[in-house]
């Protein structure tokens, strides 16, 4: 009996952790239907996108470009058992939260009410915003029960009226840091089947490359520092905080950062950069699929994630750059929050400092570089904590518990 799993897009390359837990629910014998409320949009995929066989049905990204399947998705819903309920929960929402996205929140579960296997046992949604929503009315439309994974910006952007309210009526939800974990426990009533767990990595995947020895020191042209980031180019990465870190450095420390990954903020960070006179020292690569960003992480000497809370309230949780980084050993800088320090001990498994800090972020970077040494234990020390703490493995466990269970019981 499959279980359905809405998605905000798919594939993406910035969500690997999410096509890595769909590969492991299927190898664990879990029968999945993937639903995404968009089209990709990405240039490439990553190598585990080919592996996923699981079907996947596309919802109208916007209502008005399929209006006849949306009318369709509307007259077969109109007489399912749970349509009054579905409208009324819908109408509550949209009288506190007018506007288009949440009339194409209903518009899209009503077609995938009408479209959805018949079969299907539960709907399981990644994220707790527009993706929970659509499978929250979707459920009730067709009694059935539904979850969700919440993550990053999900809860920290999303009204707390609306977070209670889906924690009250889902069958289960899981959460990805103890962070989240204990901001959605306080909003939880009592009995909420609430679950930490951690994406973890595929460290079968992240091979161990073999203990790093030594490495350059930025003394010199020949000596020059690798640094390394990935991440979309958003506010809540805080990429211009690390171009202002960069142009502080001294002119005689010797170091070549690259970017990697696409987002909204790109072109105002290349002017910035051009600003600060940095073009000769920087690579724009773009968004590029695993096996490529693997290498890099191999190619490099330090990993950068100035991580800060963006002005809306959206927020890094556990980045999972940073356990892929850590899985290559290599030397970390990121920003001490909550989501991160569970993962990066500071001068233990590298460096954290205060977010939005560009001269504290500048000396834990002159710091990293010019210390190889110190720069070797850090890796080799996160490597080991991925290994046994965040292994995927043993994380994805709880996960196929709850899904194979409820599966059943359906």
């Amino acid at each position: 009996m499959p279980v359905a799993i809405v998605l905000k897009g798919y594939p993406r390359l910035s969500e690997s952790f999410i096509a890595q837990e769909i590969r492991s629910l299927e190898q664990a014998g879990v029968d999945l239907q993937l639903v995404s409320l968009r089209h990709p949009t990405d240039p490439a995929t990553h190598p585990i996108h080919q592996e996923i066989q699981a079907p996947v049905l596309y919802l109208p990204e916007y209502l008005y470009r399929e209006p006849l399947r949306v009318l369709k998705g509307w007259l077969v819903s109109r007489k399912l058992p749970g349509y009054r309920n579905a409208r009324s929960t819908w109408l509550k929402d949209l009288k506190r939260d007018l506007c288009a996205n949440r009339v194409r929140r209903f518009g899209q579960a009503l077609v995938l009410a009408a479209e959805m296997p018949a079969a299907t046992s539960l709907i399981y949604a990644h994220f707790m915003h527009t993706p929970a929503s659509v499978a929250r009315y979707a459920a009730t439309l067709l009694h059935l029960p539904w979850s969700f994974s919440a993550h990053a910006k999900d809860i920290w952007t999303t009204p707390t009226w609306e977070k209670r309210e889906k924690l009250t009526d889902c069958k289960f939800a899981v959460t990805c840091t103890q962070t989240g974990f204990t901001h959605l426990t306080e909003l939880a009533a009592a009995g909420i089947n609430l679950t930490r767990l951690y994406h973890g990595l595929d460290t079968v995947r992240f091979a161990d490359p073999g203990l790093r020895q030594g490495g350059p020191d930025g003394s010199s042209a020949e000596r020059v520092v690798n640094i390394l980031s990935v991440g979309r180019a958003v506010p809540k990465k805080g990429f211009d905080v690390l171009l202002g870190a960069l142009a502080e450095l001294p002119p005689e420390i010797f170091w070549y950062w690259q970017h990697v990954g696409g987002g909204s903020e790109l072109a105002s960070l290349k002017r910035l950069a051009a600003e600060y006179k940095l073009d000769d020292r920087i690579s724009w690569l773009g968004p590029l699929p695993q096996e490529a960003v693997l290498s890099l992480y191999r190619q490099s000497d330090l990993f950068v994630l100035p991580s800060r809370v963006a002005a809306d309230g959206d927020r890094d949780g556990l980045p999972n750059v940073l356990m892929e980084a850590a899985s290559q050993r290599l030397a970390i800088v990121a920003t001490s929050l909550p989501g991160i320090g569970e993962l990066i001990t500071a001068d233990t498994h590298g460096l954290l400092v205060p977010p939005d800090d560009s001269e504290a972020l500048s000396g834990a970077i002159f710091q990293a570089v010019t210390d190889p040494r110190q720069r070797t234990g850090w890796g080799n020390t996160a490597r080991e904590r991925v290994v046994h703490e965040f292994d995927h493995t043993d994380n994805i466990q709880p996960l196929i518990a709850l899904l194979s269970q409820d599966s059943r019981a359906s």
